[in-house]
């Protein structure tokens, strides 16, 4: 394995370790300087997203170990985050318990999709909008910019329905069977 292989593969593990510590940060009650911190720590962790992706692209080395780690690590970081939203009262449950299920509910979704020897689902661009509008709203409400992360966090959940949507009618042909 070459070392630019195992750059975005780092990056996955990078962000899977700072979990624990946004966690760690965001949980000290009562302090909005530790809240901030936890969202710098949130910022950093989702740009190691952005950034193992580009990396892998541009230099062509997917790994297996990418191919699970890095959706996996994602998961992870936004079902953590917001999580701990609702535990600091920054969140409704609601919304949380939503986007939490359309994550899960997709991956159950691309694992059918791979045992059944369907293709994989690339991520669309309503998915790609439903990502960032997720992390821009975790980072705002943890600044607590209540009104601007409200805002982005109806729209995130608009883009989480609306993409998951999306997402299970490109493979309805998996269920054509369900209801008969």
């Amino acid at each position: 394995m070459s070392k630019k292989e195992n750059i975005p593969n780092l990056l996955t593990v990078i962000r899977i370790a700072m979990i624990p510590l946004f966690l760690l940060v965001a949980s000290i009650p009562d302090s909005l300087i530790w809240h901030i911190v936890a969202a710098v720590i949130f910022a950093l962790a989702s740009f190691t997203d952005y950034l193992d992706g580009y990396l892998a692209r541009q230099w062509g080395v997917v790994t297996n170990f990418g191919k699970f780690a890095d959706p996996l690590a994602d998961k992870m970081l936004v079902m953590s985050a917001f999580i701990m939203l609702v535990g600091l009262d920054l969140a409704p449950a609601w919304i949380s318990a939503i986007i939490i299920c359309r994550e899960l509910a997709v991956t159950g979704l691309r694992l059918l999709l791979v045992e059944t020897g369907g293709e994989v689902l690339a991520a669309a661009m309503p998915g790609k909008i439903k990502t960032v509008t997720q992390m821009v709203s975790i980072i705002l409400l943890l600044c607590h910019l209540h009104v601007l992360g409200t805002i982005f966090l109806y729209i995130a959940l608009f883009f989480t329905l609306y993409s998951g949507y999306d997402y299970f009618r490109g493979a309805s042909f998996l269920f054509k069977d369900t209801f008969k």
